[in-house]
C-alpha cells in the first residue's frame, strides 16, 4: 500500500467514531418515522379515538420538522454544528419519553410534534457534518456511509413496528429510543468534532418566520390533496405556503446573509443537480410508499409480513449504498445516478405486474432492484449537489436541499395516492365489489406505471449531470472543500 493510500485509510478510521454518533441518531429519528406509520390503527383503539384526530401524531411530526429544517444551517452556523446536532438529538429522545408516558391521544400530538422539532435538524446538519469530515478524495465513500440509515430505516421501521406493535405494544416503539439517543449523545460528545463557528449577521426575522410557515404548510397542504384537493385544508395550506414562499424569497434574495442561501441556484452544477433530485426522489420514495400499501390494502398483510417482505429493499440498499460512494469517488455522479435509476425505473416497471396472485419471488425481486438502484444513486446524487456549494454555505445547503425534499416528497405521495383513488373508482363498475383484488391489482399497476415513466425522465434529466471542477486536494467547485477548523471532543 502506497504512503498515500494508507494516509487515506487511517484519515477515514480516525472519523469512523464521531460517523457512528451521527449514523446513530440519523437511523434512530428516520426510523421512528416509518415505525410509527404501522401503529395508527392500534393507537385508534387504545386511545378509543378517530384516524382524523390519531393521524395528527404522524402529521404533527412532519409539520415540526418542516418548520425546523430552514433553521437547521443558521443555528450550526451561530452556534456549532456539534451543539445543534446533540441538542436535536437529547430534546428528540426527550420527546419520545414523552410519548412513550401519553395518557391521550391529544398529549401524545404535542410530544409527537417536540420529537419532530428534534428529529428535523438531525438529517441536514449530519449532512454537512460528515462532507466536513470526509478526507480529501473520500467524499463519496464516506457519505455513502451515512447514506446507509437513511435507507435502511425506512425499510426496518414496519418491521420493527409490526413486531413491537404485535409482540408487545405502541409504548415500545418511543421507549426504544431513550437508551440508543442516550450512547448517540455520549459518544457524541466524546468524538464529534466542534467544527469552528461562522459569523452570521443579524436575526433574519422574515426568513425565521416566513422560511418554516411556508415549507410546513406547503407540505400540510400537499400532504391534504391526497385526500382531496379541492378541500379547506388543501387549498388553505397550499395559498398560504406559497404566499410565504413568495414573501421569504424575495427577502432573503435582498440579505447579504440569508436565512437559505437561494443564490446557490445560480450555480449550474447545483441546479441541474437539485432536478434530478426531485424528479428521482417522486420515482424513489413514490415506489417505497406504494409498496407497503399494496401489501396490507389489496393482499391483506399485517405489518409484520409486510416489513419482512421488505427486507431485501433494506439488504440490497445497504450493500449497493458503500459501493456507490466509492465508485463515486473515482468516477462522478452521473453515471452511477443514470444507472441507479435505470434500475428503479426497471424495477417500477415490474412492479406493474403485480397482483394479489403474485409470488413473494415475484415481489421480492424488484423489491431488490429497488433498493439497489437507490443505493447506487441516492448518495452520489447528494454528494455531487454538496460538492457544488461553496463550503461555507454547505450547512445553509443541506437545510435548503431538505427542506424542499420535505415538500417533494409530500407532493409525490399525494399524486400518488390521488391517482390511486381515481384508478380505483374507474375500475370498480366495471369489476364490481365482488372482485376487489381485481380492482386493487390493476389500480396499483396503472399508478406504477406512472412511477415508470417518471423514471424514465429521472434517467434523462441524469445526463444533464457533469462532474464539479475540482481542486488539488480533491475539493469542488470554487471554494467548496475548505479547511474548517475542528476540535475534536469540545
Amino acid at each position: 500500500m502506497t504512503k498515500e493510500a494508507l494516509d487515506k485509510e487511517q484519515s477515514i478510521s480516525s472519523i469512523i467514531a464521531p460517523l457512528l454518533a451521527i449514523i446513530v441518531g440519523m437511523f434512530m429519528v428516520i426510523l421512528d418515522g416509518t415505525a410509527m406509520n404501522v401503529a395508527i390503527p392500534g393507537l385508534v383503539t387504545d386511545f378509543d379515538s378517530t384516524m382524523s384526530l390519531v393521524q395528527w401524531t404522524v402529521i404533527g411530526y412532519t409539520l415540526a420538522q418542516a418548520a425546523v429544517i430552514p433553521l437547521a444551517g443558521w443555528l450550526s452556523d451561530r452556534y456549532g454544528a456539534k451543539n445543534i446536532f446533540l441538542l436535536s438529538i437529547i430534546l428528540f429522545t426527550i420527546g419520545s419519553a414523552l410519548c412513550a408516558l401519553a395518557g391521550s391521544v391529544e398529549q401524545l400530538i404535542i410530544y409527537r410534534v417536540i420529537q419532530g422539532l428534534g428529529g428535523g435538524m438531525v438529517a441536514p446538519i449530519a449532512m454537512a457534518f460528515t462532507y466536513r469530515l470526509a478526507p480529501p478524495g473520500k467524499v463519496g465513500a464516506v457519505m455513502g456511509m451515512i447514506g446507509i440509515p437513511m435507507l435502511l430505516a425506512p425499510a426496518l421501521g414496519p418491521v420493527i413496528g409490526g413486531w413491537l406493535i404485535e409482540d408487545a405494544t405502541w409504548h415500545w416503539i418511543f421507549l426504544i429510543n431513550v437508551p440508543v439517543g442516550v450512547i448517540a449523545v455520549l459518544i457524541g460528545i466524546k468524538t464529534l468534532p466542534a467544527i469552528g463557528r461562522q459569523q452570521v449577521p443579524t436575526l433574519d426575522v422574515l426568513g425565521i418566520i416566513f422560511g418554516p410557515l411556508a415549507f410546513s404548510a406547503l407540505a400540510y397542504g400537499i400532504s391534504e390533496g391526497g385526500h382531496s384537493w379541492n378541500s379547506e385544508k388543501t387549498i388553505y395550506g397550499i395559498v398560504i405556503g406559497a404566499v410565504s414562499l413568495i414573501i421569504f424569497i424575495v427577502a432573503e434574495l435582498k440579505r447579504k446573509q440569508p436565512l437559505l442561501e437561494l443564490r446557490v441556484f445560480g450555480s449550474g452544477n447545483f441546479t441541474k443537480g437539485i432536478i434530478v433530485q426531485w424528479v428521482s426522489q417522486v420515482a424513489l420514495f413514490g415506489t417505497m410508499f406504494l409498496i407497503p400499501l399494496f401489501l396490507q390494502q389489496a393482499n391483506g398483510y399485517g405489518p409484520l409480513k409486510t416489513g419482512i417482505l421488505m427486507l431485501p429493499m433494506a439488504i440490497a440498499s445497504t450493500i449497493f449504498m458503500p459501493l456507490g460512494g466509492r465508485l463515486f469517488d473515482k468516477i462522478g455522479a452521473r453515471p452511477l445516478v443514470i444507472s441507479g435509476l435505470v434500475i428503479v425505473t426497471v424495477a417500477a416497471y415490474l412492479l406493474t405486474g403485480i397482483s394479489t396472485d403474485s409470488s413473494t419471488l415475484e415481489l421480492m425481486i424488484p423489491l431488490a432492484m429497488l433498493g439497489a438502484g437507490m443505493g447506487l444513486s441516492m448518495m452520489p446524487l447528494n454528494t455531487h449537489i454538496i460538492q457544488s456549494t461553496p463550503a461555507n454555505l454547505v450547512g445553509r445547503v443541506t437545510s435548503l436541499t431538505a427542506a424542499m425534499q420535505q415538500v417533494v416528497t409530500s407532493f409525490a405521495i399525494a399524486v400518488l395516492t390521488t391517482i390511486l383513488d381515481n384508478k380505483v373508482e374507474h375500475y370498480l363498475p366495471q369489476f364490481g365489489q365482488e372482485q376487489m383484488g381485481k380492482i386493487m391489482s390493476n389500480s396499483f399497476g396503472d399508478t406504477f406505471a406512472v412511477l415508470v415513466w417518471i423514471g424514465a425522465a429521472g434517467v434523462l434529466f441524469g445526463f444533464l449531470l457533469s462532474r464539479p471542477k475540482r481542486q488539488p486536494d480533491g475539493s469542488g467547485e470554487g471554494a467548496e472543500k475548505q479547511e474548517v477548523p475542528m476540535m475534536i471532543g469540545h
